[in-house]
């Protein structure tokens, strides 16, 4: 089973790894786009008026375009402690057995706009990159890593794959098939809406449970099966989907 997580804009900084190596990283078919963005990237750092206009930046985050600027030299981190934010912090993976961690390298893989998709276990350097961003004389990220990271997911051949990616993520590199998870908030009056707040922490929720759970789960039943025995409000919305509510 391959656990598909979303990125977050929150990064943790510094680390103790080498300065990123490409070749250390996980769907190496990958490598020669990963490359271009990386390279596209620390030259756009150089204007930080076209850095902040391309990657939607406030006049205070200079500190991002920064990042960018190191991102052949600045130390890394595996991509599950690189990542921050609501979910990541719903995963909780500090908190993780040494069996559990073990399974979590082995599961969980992260959406990267930079990347295409790394796995938990990948070394990878803070950075700035939104999967709806559009760099100076490039297309979209959609039309530069769909034709490349579908094919490269597809090969993975995990067996089942639960995508918790947001919808821009999924864009990048569909994967047919795939079971999703939609979190829905159910008002007084019956009526259901995504708060994005919750969406997020229940995507953590679910991705700890399917870490920390000794079920193999092999359809949507089964995932639903172990977010309801983790505590999580569930229904069945078709064979390949299901809700969360909260």
């Amino acid at each position: 089973m391959l656990v598909l997580l979303p990125p977050s804009e929150t990064k943790s900084d510094g680390g103790k790894g080498a300065p990123l190596d490409l070749g250390e990283l996980s769907l190496p078919k990958l490598t020669a786009t990963r490359e271009l963005l990386v390279d596209t990237l620390v030259e756009l750092a150089a204007d930080v008026e076209a850095s902040s206009r391309a990657l939607g930046l406030s006049a205070g985050q200079a500190d991002e375009i920064a990042r960018n600027a190191a991102l052949w030299t600045s130390p890394t981190r595996p991509a599950l402690e690189r990542y921050t934010g609501v979910l990541f912090d719903a995963l909780d993976a500090r908190s993780f057995t040494r069996a559990q961690k073990a399974k979590a390298l082995s599961r969980l893989a992260i959406g990267s706009a930079l990347f295409g998709v790394v796995r938990a276990g990948d070394p990878i350097p803070a950075y700035r990159l939104s999967g709806g961003s559009k760099l100076p004389g490039m297309g979209t990220l959609q039309s530069l890593w769909k034709p490349e990271l579908a094919p490269a997911l597809d090969a993975e051949d995990e067996g089942l794959v639960v995508d918790l990616r947001s919808g821009t993520y999924q864009q990048l590199g569909p994967v047919p098939g795939a079971v999703t998870a939609t979190v829905l908030t159910e008002k007084p009056d019956g009526s259901r809406s995504v708060v994005s707040h919750f969406n997020k922490h229940h995507k953590g929720l679910l991705a700890r449970a399917l870490v920390v759970s000794r079920a193999e789960p092999s359809d949507v039943k089964g995932v639903a099966r172990v977010a309801a025995k983790a505590g999580l409000t569930v229904e069945i919305a078709s064979p390949t989907e299901f809700v969360i509510l909260t």
